[in-house]
């Protein structure tokens, strides 16, 4: 990377960790050491301090505190999740999912496939969005769990998990969603929600890496993914990252501070690069539906160019973002996203997603607003693609 500076809009792969977080887990790393499971008062305070957490995060989540069971990431939160529906359901086999999961859910049902369920991923249309009928209609007396994600990743669609979660209450069937994307940026109530199960990750809000929860509503039963010691009540073995743990409640009492200002501030700020490159870039699509997505995520296509390649240029510039395309063996592989949206092969090549956090600013927001076109530009000068969309090796 040349340049000096950075220029941060890859908010959806990883968040900094806020100053205040990082200040509140440092005494963990350091004198207060002890194991909360001790019998001591020295284990017993850092007790308190994850108790103290799980309040945090249920705060956020407009949760109760025991509903909180904390976790590595938001990939063990989902598989967690999937599982315990199918254990405590034996006889019922059957998954209902959609296309354009994350692979914490989207590869995880897939094993389960493998293991004997039957999984029904539904599609979604053009802007990203999945049809409430079709789940609807998915659903069978011999459903397990529907997983559906509260907010893509790639695009920042976000579905109507609140009205799909009370069309599987309404049938008896256990609705888990993975909202890690969507916690921190969107406002949530559990207690006014119909969803018994949702996945959240540390990293996403600013705190670090490693660390995450998994909600399981009162009175959902729950089989534990990880089985050992009495930890998080029983429902998740082992010894708590106390100092990741305390971070992550410092983040969510954060987040719920800054609410408002992700959708105000920041999206001001993702509408204004939005508009600035689509204005000042020929061929371009913004991908995902407009009106329902996150405050801080816009996915856009710039036809004709490899996103690989732009993101290359955007390196030596210091610009940090995200590629709707990975190259494999030789050949450029489009989104699964994209691909479940019938994006055009030519523009799904050039998928590029900028997501935004508060600490991002006007004055970054238009140094890449100035770089971008004469990349593309340049890029487009040697683009292996033809007018008529097909791509050729040179």
């Amino acid at each position: 990377m040349s340049s000096e500076r950075i220029y941060y809009f890859d908010n959806n792969a990883t968040t900094q960790v806020d100053p205040a977080v990082r200040e509140a887990m440092m005494p963990f790393l350091t004198e207060s050491y002890g194991n909360p499971s001790s019998m001591h008062s020295f284990g017993g305070n850092v007790e308190k301090n994850i108790e103290r957490a799980r309040e945090q995060v249920a705060a956020l989540l407009g949760a109760e505190p025991t509903e909180v069971i904390f976790t590595s990431c938001g990939t063990e939160s989902d598989n967690a999740a999937i599982l315990s529906a199918i254990e405590t359901n034996p006889l019922k086999r059957h998954i209902v999912t959609s296309k354009v999961e994350h692979p914490a859910v989207y590869e995880y049902a897939d094993y389960c496939e493998h293991k004997g369920c039957r999984v029904t991923r539904l599609p979604v249309d053009a802007e990203g969005l999945l049809h409430v009928d079709e789940f609807r209609q998915a659903l069978s007396d011999a459903t397990a769990v529907a997983s559906i994600m509260y907010a893509n990743n790639e695009t920042g669609v976000v579905f109507p998990v609140e009205e799909l979660a009370q069309i599987a209450r309404e049938k008896g069937i256990l609705f888990h969603t993975d909202a890690v994307q969507a916690v921190g940026k969107i406002p949530l109530n559990m207690k006014t929600s119909a969803v018994d199960m949702l996945s959240l990750s540390g990293h996403k809000l600013h705190a670090p890496k490693g660390v995450g929860a998994l909600y399981v509503r009162k009175g959902t039963r729950f089989a534990p993914f990880i089985i050992g010691g009495h930890q998080e009540r029983g429902r998740r073995a082992g010894t708590e990252n106390v100092a990741s743990i305390v971070a992550l409640g410092k983040a969510c009492e954060i987040a719920k501070q800054f609410i408002d200002e992700e959708n105000t501030r920041v999206k001001k700020l993702r509408d204004l690069l939005e508009t600035g490159l689509v204005r000042a870039c020929s061929d371009t699509m913004v991908n995902g539906s407009r009106e329902h997505r996150l405050p801080n995520t816009t996915n856009i296509s710039f036809k004709f160019v490899e996103g690989e390649a732009i993101l290359l240029h955007f390196n030596e510039l210091g610009i940090c973002a995200s590629s709707g395309s990975a190259c494999t063996s030789g050949s450029l592989e489009p989104s699964r996203i994209l691909r479940s949206m019938g994006i055009p092969y030519s523009a799904a090549h050039g998928a590029v997603r900028f997501s935004l956090s508060r600490y991002n600013t006007e004055e970054e927001v238009r140094y890449v607003i100035a770089q971008v076109p004469p990349i593309i530009e340049n890029l487009r000068r040697i683009s292996p693609f033809n007018e008529n969309n097909v791509y050729t090796i040179k």
